[in-house]
């Protein structure tokens, strides 16, 4: 329990600083995003040419590639968390309005906001929890079940890493609803909320 309260300290005290530097790291996580989006897809391409040489080592050499659905399990996460935040950031996530189209304009925004604070919470506990087992990982040198041995950190470690700048932009989308004048519309990434 102390650690949650030890988290909504800190989500609030990085606000701070987020919100005085508003613009430029909207801009830097922007940036980020579309690289990590970048990756994501390159691990996509790597993973989609693993498993067809798999397939047809498989096949027309009798000669499976050894601990192939292991490697390919170790992509999966980074190729989802690594375009989290780009998603989000282009209104790319299916959302379920029926209940949001019936409130007005106020109403409207003011759960648009509320989301935005629960996903944020969110958020942050899957960030701090899977930083937690990457770091667990890492010291105790975990690796994948058969031969030969794959480090499941780096692949938990980018968890943490995608869900952090996911964290980001649920901030930064905050700060655009309650001060578009700090944080307006016309900043890269923030076309796709509240507007």
């Amino acid at each position: 329990m102390t650690d949650l309260v030890w988290l909504l300290l800190g989500v609030v005290v990085v606000a701070v600083p987020v919100f005085l530097a508003a613009r430029p790291i909207n801009r830097m996580a922007w940036q980020m995003e579309r690289g990590m989006t970048l990756v994501s897809s390159s691990l996509i391409m790597v993973s989609m040419l693993f498993v067809s040489a798999e397939v047809f080592s498989r096949k027309l050499f009798n000669a499976p590639i050894p601990s192939h659905l292991e490697l390919s399990e170790l992509f999966l996460p980074p190729i989802i968390f690594l375009a989290l935040a780009y998603t989000q950031s282009t209104g790319g996530h299916v959302r379920m309005t029926i209940f949001i189209d019936w409130l007005g304009p106020r109403s409207r925004h003011a759960a648009e906001i509320g989301a935005l604070i629960l996903s944020l919470g969110i958020y942050v506990v899957i960030c701090y929890y899977s930083g937690k087992h990457a770091y667990r990982a890492w010291a105790v040198d975990d690796v994948t079940m058969s031969p030969p041995y794959f480090l499941i950190w780096p692949s938990t470690a980018l968890v943490s890493f995608g869900i952090f700048f996911a964290s980001l932009r649920l901030y930064l989308e905050l700060i655009h609803l309650v001060f578009p004048q700090v944080l307006p519309a016309s900043e890269p990434g923030l076309g796709a909320i509240g507007n």
